[in-house]
């Protein structure tokens, strides 16, 4: 769907529903630093400025976002690569159970089950893009720096490998330091943003990242 939001709904009714999404995913323990409250309330940001500016239906939208992560698997659970079907078939169950307009409840579980990088599911919509995007996009830039050093510390993991830390010579392995994730994912995302309103975003904080990296180096050799 890429019409606006739709009559005779309102954007007051969209803020009460946005209490209820908000409220319940407050009371979800986050399975590491970088999946917190916080994540969920930037991929929702993000959300609404790439879909209003791409005019989809923040009907489907919204509740996608709020509700991307109200399953949450640890990175390194054998359930990881699930993660965004157990979330989506939750999300369809609390909408089911709040009464949230059924029209709706295909296309929101669809771009839950689509937002995730692990589960490798094409987008059918632009409202799943403009999911996808928002959450990827929390991966990239100062942010992104800053989820990846409090995972990667939470797993216990060095900052570097001691040879080569910058993978020039040998393939990145993200469970053996944290910088690797940078090669592993994070500087491979820049390309799979779907939606124009994200891919000028995500340049400008790809960029971010790439001087990070090389002014890391620079003070590390």
């Amino acid at each position: 769907m890429t019409n606006p939001m739709p009559d005779p709904m309102s954007e007051a009714l969209i803020a009460q529903w946005e209490q209820v999404l908000q409220a319940h995913v407050q009371e979800i323990e986050a399975a590491d630093a970088g999946h917190d409250i916080s994540h969920i309330k930037r991929v929702v940001k993000s959300a609404k400025q790439f879909g209003r500016a791409e005019q989809a239906n923040m009907w489907v939208v919204l509740p996608a976002a709020w509700l991307h992560d109200c399953v949450q698997v640890a990175k390194d659970s054998p359930l990881r690569s699930k993660a965004s079907e157990l979330a989506a078939d939750q999300a369809l169950k609390l909408l089911t159970q709040w009464q949230y307009p059924q029209q709706h409840l295909a296309e929101i579980h669809h771009a839950i089950m689509a937002h995730s990088f692990s589960a490798n599911i094409s987008c059918k919509t632009l409202e799943a893009k403009v999911v996808q995007d928002a959450d990827r996009m929390d991966a990239l830039g100062a942010i992104g720096i800053c989820r990846t050093l409090l995972v990667g510390a939470g797993f216990g993991n060095p900052l570097t490998f001691h040879e080569d830390p910058f993978c020039y010579a040998r393939q990145a392995d993200d469970q053996a330091a944290i910088i690797d994730h940078f090669y592993t994912k994070l500087l491979k995302l820049k390309d799979s943003f779907q939606t124009q309103a994200a891919q000028q975003e995500a340049n400008k904080r790809d960029a971010f990242m790439r001087q990070f990296l090389q002014q890391l180096e620079q003070e590390m050799t």
